[in-house]
């Protein structure tokens, strides 16, 4: 049975009791309106396809984001960067919105908004996911049965960011004891060269000769690592599978030349102390590089403006990121094992994502044929 009844002056009120049903409510502005949602709403329960819309017209987005933090995102291993993205979306206007009001052009609209200001596909394609994660949280487990989710029903921005930087080696002049000299060096020397951090150059070496992620080298502790054997357990990682990690001879070194720690853990630095530390170091590296490339420019006769012109132009140390660390292992590394025993080290699910490493040359492959 249906009532519709005045509220105020502007406000009508719709009320649905029907045997079997919840009790239904729901206030518009014109009468017209309410006898709309009358007639869906019976129509709905006398053909017993009615699903309650209540709780998702009720509950805004920015009270399900919350409570979307407090009982999700808290058992995630990546919550520091859930709850960033949930603060960041909390103070939108759309966070303001009821969740059954939220459509896909809202969604396609935010999604074109975001990358309008800078962001980087890979960023809106993360913050989508959050968002439709949500949605589908809502109507499995929290009861919204009937909310769809707007964001299964848009474009994801392409994301283009694979990257084939591999690590430089060069012939790097330094002026010594009064006098320009010369050293053959790669980059990694370079950093190492130029932080003040202790433990960065033998986080260098784990990183390039293992192809461990930054979280998973900080996470060892010394029952984790048998120099002996050259073994790494990995108990906790990433995609939540253990793995072991063989160590070449010059990680198993980096690990006993490292002191050992009360608490048991290898490495004391945090994962931002380790970006830090390597950017730090990435700048003093470039500059004294510079430094040492227009002394010796100039000195074979080029003008300073020539000199700088040239250097500018020079890739070592430039656009260098920390990861970049575990694409050069595991590409050095797809050149020793077949690509089955590579994902088992790197930690890859899909051995797909392991094609990106691996960059025979023809002619190599050549050899092989008769």
């Amino acid at each position: 049975m249906a009532t519709i009844r005045k509220r105020g002056e502007y406000q009508w009120e719709a009320q649905i009791r029907k045997k079997g049903y919840p009790a239904q409510s729901k206030t518009f502005i014109t009468k017209t309106e309410a006898e709309a949602w009358v007639a869906v709403i019976e129509s709905e329960m006398v053909r017993g396809v009615f699903v309650s819309r209540a709780e998702s017209e009720s509950t805004t987005l920015d009270q399900a984001l919350e409570r979307y933090a407090h009982e999700i995102s808290d058992g995630k291993k990546g919550v520091r960067q859930d709850l960033y993205r949930i603060r960041s979306l909390q103070k939108l206007p759309l966070a303001k919105r009821f969740l059954a009001n939220i459509l896909s052009t809202d969604i396609a609209k935010h999604r074109d908004s975001r990358l309008s200001i800078g962001w980087a596909p890979a960023t809106v394609v993360r913050e989508l996911a959050l968002i439709s994660h949500l949605f589908n949280v809502c109507r499995k487990e929290w009861g919204m049965h009937a909310l769809q989710n707007p964001v299964e029903l848009i474009r994801r921005p392409v994301i283009k960011n694979d990257r084939e930087r591999r690590i430089l080696g060069t012939l790097v002049y330094c002026f010594r004891d009064g006098a320009l000299q010369s050293e053959e060096l790669d980059e990694l020397q370079m950093l190492s060269m130029h932080t003040d951090s202790f433990e960065l150059p033998f986080f260098l070496t784990v990183a390039v000769e293992t192809a461990m992620r930054r979280s998973e080298i900080l996470s060892l502790t010394h029952k984790d690592v048998d120099t002996k054997k050259r073994v790494a357990r990995l108990a906790d990682t990433k995609n939540g599978s253990s793995r072991e990690v063989p160590l070449s001879s010059k990680a198993a070194a980096a690990f006993d030349a490292l002191p050992r720690q009360l608490d048991g853990r290898i490495f004391t630095m945090t994962a931002d102390a380790v970006t830090r530390a390597f950017n730090r170091a990435l700048s003093r590296a470039r500059s004294a590089y510079e430094e040492g490339q227009k002394g010796a420019l100039m000195a074979g006769g080029l003008s300073e403006s020539q000199a700088c012109e040239k250097i500018a132009a020079a890739p070592f140390l430039v656009d260098l990121r920390l990861h970049d660390l575990r694409h050069e292992a595991t590409s050095l590394l797809a050149e020793i094992f077949p690509i089955h025993e590579l994902a088992k080290i790197t930690g890859h699910k899909d051995t797909r994502m392991l094609l990106r490493y691996y960059h025979p040359k023809a002619e190599e492959l050549a050899k092989k044929l008769a």
